[in-house]
C-alpha cells in the first residue's frame, strides 16, 4: 500500500465562468510528502461550460477517482461532506442611485406600515393614555412622556435585534436574522445536492 492522502472537501466553492476546475480548488489535500501534495492539488476536475448556469455539484468519488488515476498506489482517505457546491459567480449588474432609493422608499413606507397596523391592532395608544392616567393621575389625549421614549426605544430595539449599527456589527453574536437566513442556506444546499448530482440518482430501466 503506497502512502497515505487524506481529501476533505470545502462546502461551496465560488469560481468566475469558464474556469477550470481541479482538486486543490474543491479539496484539502494531506500527505507527508509536500511535492505530492501540490501534484495532486492541480490534477483537473471539471471544466465550467455555459450549461452550467450557476451550480455544479462535485463529488468526492469524483475526486478519489481522479486522485487515484493520477497514482494508483496512493491510500486515499476522506473526511468531511461528500460533496462540493460550485457557485459560477457572474459579473453583478451595478444598480442607479434611482433603483437604490426606490428599493429603500419601499422598504421604509413597508416597514412603517406594518409598525402602524400593529400598534393600531393593539390600541397601543389608548394603552399609553391608561398607563399615564395610572402614573400621573392625569388623563392626556397625547402622553407624550410616555409615547417619546417608546418610540426611541422601538428603534434602539431595532437595532440591538439586527445587531448592526450601518455596516458595523455591534457584537460578534449572530442576529436571529442572519441564524434564520443560514438555515435557509443550508436547507437550499441540501436540495440543490440532492437534486443536482448526478452521482446521487441513478434511473434503473426495467427492461
Amino acid at each position: 500500500m503506497g502512502e497515505t492522502v487524506f481529501i476533505k472537501l470545502r462546502h461551496r466553492v465560488q469560481v468566475k465562468p469558464n474556469s477550470a476546475i481541479t482538486v486543490g480548488d474543491v479539496a484539502q489535500v494531506m500527505a507527508t510528502d509536500s511535492g505530492m501534495v501540490k501534484q495532486l492539488q492541480t490534477i483537473p476536475l471539471y471544466q465550467i461550460q455555459p450549461s452550467d448556469k450557476n451550480i455544479v455539484i462535485i463529488d468526492v468519488m469524483k475526486v478519489v477517482r481522479a486522485v487515484l488515476q493520477a497514482d494508483r498506489s496512493l491510500d486515499v482517505q476522506t473526511v468531511g461532506p461528500s460533496q462540493t457546491i460550485i457557485e459560477v459567480v457572474y459579473e453583478k449588474r451595478r444598480f442607479s442611485t434611482a433603483y437604490f432609493l426606490l428599493i429603500w422608499l419601499l422598504l421604509f413606507v413597508g416597514s412603517a406600515m406594518a409598525i402602524m397596523n400593529f400598534h393600531e391592532d393593539v390600541s397601543m395608544q389608548q394603552v399609553h393614555q391608561h398607563l399615564y392616567e395610572i402614573i400621573t393621575g392625569k388623563k392626556v389625549d397625547k402622553p407624550l412622556l410616555l409615547q417619546i421614549p417608546y418610540s426611541l426605544g422601538l428603534g434602539i430595539g431595532m437595532i440591538l435585534f439586527f445587531n448592526y449599527v450601518f455596516r458595523k456589527r455591534i457584537n460578534e453574536e449572530p442576529s436571529p436574522l442572519e441564524v434564520e437566513m443560514f438555515n435557509y442556506q443550508q436547507s437550499i444546499d441540501q436540495y440543490v445536492i440532492l437534486h443536482e448530482n448526478k452521482e446521487s440518482m441513478r434511473k434503473i430501466d426495467d427492461n
